[in-house]
């Protein structure tokens, strides 16, 4: 599943081609009603975590890739069973496949909390920990995937968090010392913003010191592969120098 900086890449490789264009013709299998699109100015691109936001003043398209969704600019790369969303305007087009899309009306815009977005110039880490407190008996693996208080955080960003702070993925939060919190809330925006570095410069999984990894480069032990907590994904940690408390 794209992380909240590949779709910041996305909405920055987009912008300058479609941003106050008309859209001259959207198609594809995506079950909206195309034609409330055709004809339509674009006035702005945003994205909210994992979610790219196309802004009409009909109101606003909604893209998810999810786990296997994609994009190509100005070449149709896939068959037509998986275009969800394809959007002409004068010179280029861009392609959605397998991805959710949904057509939203313009005061959903409302409904987005900026401040929790890892990557907005908004992110409030008072506000972030807030949220944390208040759910002591979670997880601190799932805790990081919830779009609610780390919007963008994924599971390569988890997984990285979490071996650079030393701390183990199943640790309680009411359990975690308060400085190890202020770690978690401090270390998912800077390596929010590593991530969207190395991505693109392309050197993303050269940096991965976790994920998906043998050995702990700390303690020279195995790297425990685990599908942690109620979300169910895929952990890489070490039991030696993630430490968990009780």
């Amino acid at each position: 599943m794209p992380e909240g900086p590949s779709i910041f890449i996305l909405k920055e490789l987009i912008t300058p081609f479609f941003k106050r264009k008309k859209i001259i013709e959207a198609f594809g299998n995506a079950k909206i009603e195309m034609h409330r699109l055709t004809g339509k100015k674009v006035d702005d691109i945003r994205c909210w975590g994992k979610q790219l936001l196309i802004y009409t003043k009909e109101g606003i398209i909604r893209i998810h890739l999810l786990m296997f969704g994609s994009y190509s600019m100005d070449e149709n790369k896939k068959p037509a069973r998986s275009l969800r969303l394809a959007l002409r305007v004068d010179k280029h087009v861009i392609y959605f496949y397998n991805c959710s899309v949904k057509f939203l009306p313009r005061d959903a815009d409302n409904l987005y909390d900026w401040q929790a977005d890892v990557l907005s110039d908004q992110w409030d880490p008072l506000k972030a920990r807030k949220k944390l407190k208040s759910i002591p008996d979670t997880l601190i693996c799932d805790a990081l995937l919830d779009q609610q208080i780390f919007s963008g955080v994924g599971n390569i960003i988890k997984n990285e968090v979490l071996y650079r702070i030393k701390l183990h993925p199943e640790n309680f939060i009411e359990y975690i010392p308060a400085s190890k919190l202020s770690a978690v809330i401090k270390e998912a925006r800077n390596y929010s913003f590593d991530f969207l570095k190395w991505k693109k410069e392309f050197t993303l999984r050269k940096h991965w010191l976790a994920h998906t990894k043998k050995t702990c480069l700390r303690c020279n032990l195995a790297i425990i592969k685990k599908y942690c907590g109620k979300t169910k994904r895929r952990t890489f940690f070490c039991s030696g120098c993630q430490v968990r408390y009780n």
